[in-house]
């Protein structure tokens, strides 16, 4: 006998997603404006060539960075998949909370083009001349939350600071006008023409899901042992709304689980690509079972739990451990990069001519190397720059010293430099050997050297050593020119 004692119905999850899209959408529009010292926790800036990564700026030269979090992306979607299944796709991604918006609020609440949220099988009837006018209302309402998104897409590549400059200029700045639009667009199309065909049949996510799945995966599950088989294994459905199930079946196929869909599929099927994990299905269920006295039939669980009746669901199981571990390791290692960020950046290329011989006003012989220097500050505020010839030598005690190599002599530049803030500095660089030194067999000689560059006006907080070589000339050819 059917019980008719109504369970309590915990929360939808529909209206905890409604809270966590505000969240999510909080932070996306709200972090960009936040900056520590002037940088920003994400903004990968073309324009100003530099990264930065939880308010510490990178250079583009710094950006070995970057695999490590690509890598973290992918393991961090891998792992979440084979954790929850599509839990991104329903409760983190732009293109279900874009849909949520327009078709939940907009169409639905505001404008009532919808009669309920519960029906998302059912479009709204546009013959009636007061439906193509809230069409249209509808449609300027999302053009300009799409514009508001798109240029909150683009704050994580230009800084608020600039794009707002940008397009009070937009002769000037086209690529970035254009860049707005075109994204605006996208999303224009996306959502009201593409809509959830997007998850369906253009996402990528959707057909690697499956491959990560296990029988611990969490998801939306029909629980056919109570509800009863409604297709068989051909996929073909044998009970339809209007038959009468088997007295032991608990399934009451009123389809309220299929009709509050977004992608339109029948849970009860079985895992399928296009379930995105919103668990609207589990929501309807539980408040027909529920009105019923019985726990719904669709429910968040594993297949373990659920099909096959195995036991509790095994969460940090040794997959998801290793998930979790290879994580934390790129962590660690993110971390230690980052540490290791140089506050200046120099390139050093020497010419192509191993060596110069020159004559100076003295009258006197010189060996000379000659380089490009390539500074680049990548402070805030601009610095006076300069650098050296040195070596590391060990005292009595066998502490480390840096001391400067007086074998060598920087003959241009003479004076130190200033470079502004993020800004790259070219220099030509003149260093000549204070002796001679050769190799036995005559030929010349490449002596590896040591440049220390630093800012004059913050020596000991902005330095950076890097390593080129000084080549000699052969003795036999020292000599003939000196004789000259």
């Amino acid at each position: 006998m059917m019980s008719t004692e109504k369970l309590d119905i915990p929360t939808p999850y529909r209206i905890k997603r409604y809270y966590f899209y505000l969240l999510l959408t909080i932070f996306s529009v709200g972090i960009p404006w936040v900056t520590i010292d002037g940088n920003h926790f994400f903004l990968l800036s073309f324009d100003h060539k530099e990264l930065h990564l939880f308010f510490i700026s990178f250079s583009m030269q710094e950006l070995y960075l970057m695999p490590f979090l690509l890598m973290m992306l992918f393991i961090g979607v891998f792992g979440i998949t084979a954790f929850g299944g599509r839990m991104f796709c329903g409760w983190g991604c732009p293109q279900t909370i874009f849909r949520v918006v327009y078709r939940d609020f907009i169409e639905t609440k505001l404008l009532k083009l919808r009669k309920r949220i519960k029906n998302k099988q059912q479009e709204p009837d546009y013959s009636k001349p007061i439906n193509k006018l809230k069409k249209a209302v509808a449609l300027l309402l999302w053009t300009v939350l799409a514009f508001l998104a798109a240029a909150d897409f683009m704050w994580f590549f230009i800084p608020p600071e600039d794009f707002f400059a940008y397009i009070q200029n937009p002769s000037e700045h086209m690529f970035t006008v254009g860049m707005l639009v075109t994204v605006a667009l996208f999303l224009i199309y996306d959502v009201i023409i593409l809509k959830e065909n997007f998850c369906v049949y253009v996402c990528p996510y959707s057909r690697i899901q499956s491959v990560l799945y296990d029988d611990d995966t969490i998801m939306a599950i029909y629980d056919e042992t109570r509800g009863g088989k409604i297709y068989n294994e051909h996929k073909e459905k044998i009970v339809t709304k209007q038959d009468q199930l088997a007295e032991f079946n608990e399934c009451t196929t009123c389809e309220s689980c299929v009709t509050v869909c977004p992608t339109h599929i029948d849970i009860r099927e079985g895992l399928q690509l296009e379930c995105i994990n919103c668990l609207e299905c589990v929501d309807a269920c539980t408040t027909v079972m529920g009105n019923l006295g019985k726990p719904s039939l669709v429910e968040w669980s594993s297949i373990r739990e659920t099909e096959k009746k195995a036991g509790k669901t095994e969460y940090l199981r040794p997959k998801i451990l290793g998930y979790i571990g290879v994580l934390v390791l790129l962590t660690i290692l993110l971390v230690i990069m980052g540490s290791k960020k140089e506050y200046m950046q120099l390139n050093i290329n020497k010419e192509s001519r191993l060596f110069k011989l020159e004559k100076g006003v003295d009258g006197k012989k010189h060996i000379d190397n000659i380089y490009t220097f390539l500074f680049e500050n990548t402070q805030e505020a601009k610095h006076k720059y300069y650098f050296e010839v040195v070596k590391h030598v060990k005292d009595e005690n066998g502490k480390e010293l840096i001391v400067k190599d007086e074998h060598f002599k920087i003959i241009r530049p003479t004076e130190p430099f200033k470079i502004r803030a993020h800004k790259t500095y070219k220099i030509p660089v003149v260093i000549r050997a204070t002796d001679l030194r050769t190799k036995d067999d005559g030929s010349s000689l490449s002596l590896p050297i040591t440049i220390r560059a630093f800012a004059v006006d913050a020596k000991e907080e902005i330095v950076i050593e890097r390593k080129t070589i000084f080549v000699y000339p052969s003795k036999a050819k020292y000599e003939a020119f000196k004789d000259n």
